[in-house]
């Protein structure tokens, strides 16, 4: 936050202005020097801070559905949270996690190049505990697991496969994605797919259970927003594509329309009974309508008035003859 000057600092140098103890030419230079960042070259930004809002909105619907698919699996509550979004090399983000921890390499057609999805210990070992009926509950410590069975690989497939569905999901606003397990790796080495230097979206999120807080990261190469970057500008969301004819599209809703069924009715008559007069209503009786015999039906098309009718007989079959279009209710 900008420091706020006093009426006194303001008049001071005002006063030094005029006396020349202060170059207004030079006083806008320190600004300028200022507005110079450095820049690294080995971590070159690739996505601008539209691109980057765009994806937030996107991992945070993620980490909504997700969070739902976690509590079905481990029948509790299991809340999940974007922490940040930041873009760095591979290299960064594959030393900067645990060894051992729990990797899922995995590809979302037509996305191009292999995604990563890194499931802390502390986590995967609260799944495997919860599922095999363990006593994982609230203020029970846990402890990191340093290798997994083969059973416990199975169970985290699974839990894997649980957050890629959610992920599928997330994207359909921008594009309909495929997603695809490709391998479970517990060495943070021995997954090579991205070299080290490629520039990856690394996306942060905190999953909590049982009050104890671990870390789910997302790493996607750059190479991977490339022929979606022109989707990932919420301007295109809102902008209609003026080059495209709607008259095939409008003819084909006339078609559709044209051939939809209603509901025609023509009323007789109204009248009010008792509930005692009605139960009490038997063969022969005659029910006596607030209509002449010599006034026009109504027809209702979909319970609304829209014409005045007299009825007749067509082919040995009751039919009615319009007379009126009435634009408004009759009462």
């Amino acid at each position: 936050m900008k420091e706020i000057l006093s009426q006194e600092e303001i008049d001071a140098l005002l006063d030094a202005l005029k006396t020349g103890e202060i170059d207004a030419s030079m006083a806008g230079e320190d600004d300028e020097r200022s507005k110079v960042k450095a820049y690294d070259f080995r971590r070159p930004i690739k996505l601008s801070k539209e691109y980057i809002n765009t994806l937030y909105m996107v991992f945070e619907n993620f980490a909504k559905l997700a969070s739902n698919q976690l509590s079905s699996l481990v029948n509790t509550t299991v809340l999940m949270t974007v922490e940040m979004i930041e873009q760095i090399s591979y290299e960064e983000f594959i030393n900067s996690i645990p060894n051992p921890t729990l990797i899922g390499v995995y590809r979302s057609r037509p996305l191009n190049g292999t995604q990563i999805l890194e499931i802390n210990p502390q986590f995967a070992t609260q799944v495997i505990e919860r599922v095999c009926g363990g006593a994982t509950t609230k203020g029970k410590s846990i402890t990191r697991k340093d290798k997994f069975t083969d059973i416990e690989l199975g169970i985290l497939e699974d839990l894997v496969l649980n957050l890629l569905r959610p992920f599928q999901t997330a994207w359909d606003d921008i594009v309909e994605i495929e997603t695809e397990l490709e391998s479970l790796e517990t060495n943070p080495q021995m997954v090579q797919s991205i070299t080290p230097n490629e520039p990856v979206v690394l996306v942060s999120f905190s999953v909590e259970m049982f009050s104890v807080k671990s870390q789910i990261n997302l790493c996607i190469p750059y190479t991977s927003f490339e022929q979606i970057t022109d989707k990932l500008s919420i301007r295109s969301w809102f902008e209609v594509d003026k080059g495209i004819d709607n008259t095939l599209f409008k003819a084909q809703i006339s078609d559709r329309l044209m051939t939809a069924g209603v509901d025609m009715t023509v009323e007789l008559g109204r009248t009010m009974i008792t509930v005692d007069d009605f139960i009490h209503l038997d063969t022969g009786d005659v029910v006596l309508l607030g209509a002449k015999t010599n006034a026009p039906l109504k027809m209702f098309v979909e319970d609304r008035l829209h014409y005045l009718v007299q009825p007749g007989d067509l082919d040995g079959k009751l039919g009615v003859q319009i007379l009126d279009y009435v634009e408004e209710d009759v009462e």
